[in-house]
């Protein structure tokens, strides 16, 4: 089989999406049952990775290497490929939620992706939950949706003793609240001196919310570091050296970045929502609403309950049995092949 692959996400600096994709091609390349099949990663020369090149140039590029199938990881597809497509949809926040968008940037995402989920051979997606929301939202046949849970890769854990830091990660959108978590752990770093904060992700708020000005204005500023982008290397130091990481979205289709921090030892905080639950089960500790007295609570017990952290930790090492890389691929994989034959 020759899998055509939209590899756009891979470009610049990945995030989210971009490291699902590289996980996913990486896992390909060990894999004996993908050994016989050609992968050929497509992506547009110039500045254009917009609609422009994905509607009219990736299906010319996708006759010139005489693919079997596409691979599509991003939402988005050609709405007239000459091969069957496979479509990744990772969530559906743009249409569940539309307020927490532009008027322009919500109307362009529910088209799209609604266009792209019908002219699909096949849907991947990343929970059970997702699944249900896709089928609400953009009224595809359920049978026609495959669920391919996120792998976990191993991360470099320090020893028992790490610094009283918590970490978050990911692209900052509104339903993340990171400015309560700004405002919970303000409190809590009042009491407690020597707790700091990192943040790692592109601001993608709106409107916009100044994270750096948020973070001075708490009066412990100097402990709170916002940076919109680290290379893999030095967030593997950060969940290395981190005690503790806070998730705080009300709206996600997975949330790879808190099952990475599992994965580094690290006990996690998260909103009760139902895709928490379904992926973490009881390997955190939940918020019922983001409330920075309720924050500052929840930090504090996992920055410094020793008896509630050894507890994670020991639910997060039996959680992580359930998450790996190779069954994502080999799923994504399999409906390629399906795909293909249709």
């Amino acid at each position: 089989m020759r899998i055509a692959v939209d590899a756009r996400e891979l470009q610049g600096k990945p995030t989210g999406v971009g490291r699902f994709l590289a996980a996913v091609l990486s896992t390909w390349t060990a894999m004996p049952e993908a050994a016989g099949h050609e992968v050929f990663l497509l992506q547009p020369e110039g500045a254009d990775r917009g609609t422009v090149w994905e509607q009219l140039d990736l299906p010319k590029l996708v006759r010139e290497v005489h693919a079997d199938v596409l691979f599509c990881p991003a939402y988005t597809a050609p709405l007239q490929a000459s091969v069957p497509v496979v479509l990744v949809i990772h969530d559906v926040s743009f249409a569940a939620h539309p307020e927490w968008f532009s008027w322009r940037e919500g109307a362009r995402r529910r088209t799209v992706t609604r266009l792209a989920a019908r002219a699909a051979t096949r849907i991947v997606t990343v929970s059970e939950f997702s699944k249900r929301e896709i089928v609400a939202y953009l009224g595809v046949d359920p049978d026609n949706v495959a669920v391919a849970y996120h792998g976990v890769t191993e991360l470099r854990r320090c020893g028992t003793q790490r610094s009283p830091a918590v970490l978050t990660a990911g692209s900052i959108f509104n339903r993340r609240h990171v400015p309560e978590l700004i405002q919970g752990f303000a409190r809590l770093a009042h009491r407690r001196p020597e707790a700091r904060l990192d943040i790692v992700g592109d601001n993608r708020t709106f409107p916009r919310l100044d994270m750096s000005s948020l973070a001075r204005a708490t009066g412990v500023g100097e402990r709170i570091c916002v940076r919109s982008y680290v290379p893999d290397d030095e967030l593997r130091d950060l969940y290395a050296r981190s005690a503790a990481f806070a998730f705080l979205s009300e709206y996600e289709g997975f949330g790879l970045t808190p099952l990475e921090a599992v994965a580094a030892g690290i006990p996690v905080l998260l909103l009760d929502t139902a895709v928490a639950r379904e992926v973490f089960g009881h390997a955190a500790i939940y918020l019922k609403r983001p409330d920075p007295l309720l924050i500052e609570k929840g930090l504090e017990t996992l920055l410094f309950d020793s008896a509630e952290r050894t507890r994670l930790l020991d639910e997060g090492e039996r959680l992580l049995s359930r998450y790996s890389w190779t069954e994502c691929a080999g799923r994504i994989l399999r409906t390629l092949a399906e795909a293909a034959r249709v």
